[in-house]
């Protein structure tokens, strides 16, 4: 999603903001134990159920995994989660916590700069609460996502652990550019890049300043003005520059790509992420395929923009191009799914409400996916994906991040729409059993 107009950097974020959010979890002192139990575990990447775990944490990490009743240091703290199936925090790789969907078209000009900072906050906290423990930020105006990432980091405000990608760019006049005004109020994206040098200044601009990823714009989009999904903007070229200069400083590239023929150009490139892919064709797939990219196909949000869009105040325009991707999209992502593509989840939260993030889960299933390949999609695959062995899985090492259901979610997938315990670092930040 891209919004109309960049709001400026909020630097210290505003503490009646902060304060009016729930109080995190205190920190675990240097050396603190914590002893979790539940009646089960997924073990995410078989698939198979493991009865009675219990996990030993240390610092907000998992130390080791046994089974309930083994031994537990003198003094930890312990968490009973009876009756209840653990999962790894769940992990959603497309969100826009700057953005608020019930402000479109022109309607969020009514407010001043400044309030894109501060729904940052809340936006993360709705994020975490809906079980989501990390998240990838493919855009922000202003550096936002950078400011929420250090706060959440120091203990400020609550929230998931956000990768951030900072300004997302791609060409001038095309999405991802501010497209809905005159010449005469000379509005564009800093970032905007019109051939490789550009691109290249760009990449390395936006690590400078705090991007963790690399968000481009390789095709036209919906929530853009004088552009068409399917309508390449990056050539080859640029995006080859960009993915160069960013793999070489150890960061992965994502390209918003609607368009078979900027997702191959994408995919050839080397980019790691497909976001959206909502007109893949079949060579797209097969090349998907052959380079190991990732497809983060955002197959739930139509149902809200299409139902309160328009009240929302988003342009007919921008309506249009949704309808008409739609169930394109679906369809590519059931046969490219089918086809053994690897698919991470990516919902697009921004365009949808903030912390609706797991209603795609079923989507994902009516269009061809089992439970646990949904789940697994949000968990070890997102993990991979960002090349992180801390996060996705719920193993000795990694943070003691997950969430808690009632029942099995391999088996009912609805049960991630609503998920009543939290616990991040090994801290519990929501038990509402």
């Amino acid at each position: 999603m891209h919004r109309l107009a960049p709001a400026a950097l909020s630097l210290l974020l505003a503490s009646s903001i902060a304060q009016a959010q729930p109080t995190a979890a205190e920190p675990a002192p240097a050396g603190a134990e914590v002893v979790i139990t539940a009646d089960r575990m997924l073990d995410v990447r078989s698939g198979r159920m493991v009865e009675r775990p219990q996990l030993h944490v240390r610092n907000g990490r998992i130390v080791e995994i046994g089974r309930a009743g083994d031994a537990v240091p003198a003094g930890a703290k312990r968490v009973d989660l009876a009756g209840m199936t653990l999962l790894p925090g769940l992990i959603d790789m497309h969100v826009h916590l700057d953005s608020d969907p019930t402000y479109g078209g022109y309607s969020g000009l009514q407010f001043n700069d400044r309030f894109w900072s501060m729904i940052t906050v809340p936006n993360a906290h709705k994020t975490l609460m809906a079980g989501f423990t990390t998240v990838r930020n493919v855009g922000a105006d202003a550096w936002n996502d950078v400011g929420l990432r250090q706060a959440i980091d120091e203990g400020k405000v609550v929230g998931p652990r956000v990768v951030t990608a900072g300004h997302s760019f791609g060409a001038t006049g095309g999405h991802c550019d501010s497209t809905y005004f005159p010449p005469s109020m000379d509005e564009k994206n800093a970032f905007n890049a019109d051939g490789a040098d550009e691109a290249r200044r760009a990449v390395r601009t936006l690590r400078k300043y705090g991007a963790q990823v690399i968000k481009i714009c390789a095709t036209g989009g919906v929530f853009s003005r004088n552009t068409e999904p399917g309508q390449q903007q990056l050539s080859y070229d640029e995006m080859k520059s960009i993915v160069d200069d960013a793999h070489m400083m150890g960061l992965k590239v994502a390209a918003h790509a609607h368009g078979a023929a900027g997702i191959k150009d994408a995919i050839r490139a080397g980019v790691d992420t497909i976001e959206h892919a909502s007109l893949i064709d079949d060579q797209g797939i097969a090349l998907a395929k052959k380079h190991g990219a990732w497809l983060s196909m955002d197959i739930y949000n139509t149902e809200y923009t299409q139902s309160e869009g328009k009240k929302n105040g988003v342009l007919e325009d921008n309506l249009r191009k949704d309808r008409e991707i739609a169930e394109i999209q679906r369809q590519g992502f059931k046969r490219a799914h089918a086809a053994g593509v690897k698919m991470v989840y990516g919902t697009d939260a921004g365009v949808h409400p903030h912390g609706d993030n797991g209603k795609q889960f079923d989507v994902m299933v009516r269009y061809g996916m089992t439970p646990l390949q949904a789940i697994q999609s949000a968990t070890v695959n997102a993990a991979q994906a960002l090349a992180r062995d801390d996060v996705g899985v719920l193993e000795a090492g990694r943070f003691a991040d997950l969430v808690a259901v009632p029942g099995d979610p391999t088996k009912n997938v609805e049960l991630l729409e609503s998920i009543p315990v939290v616990v991040k670092g090994g801290a519990v930040v929501k038990d509402a059993r």
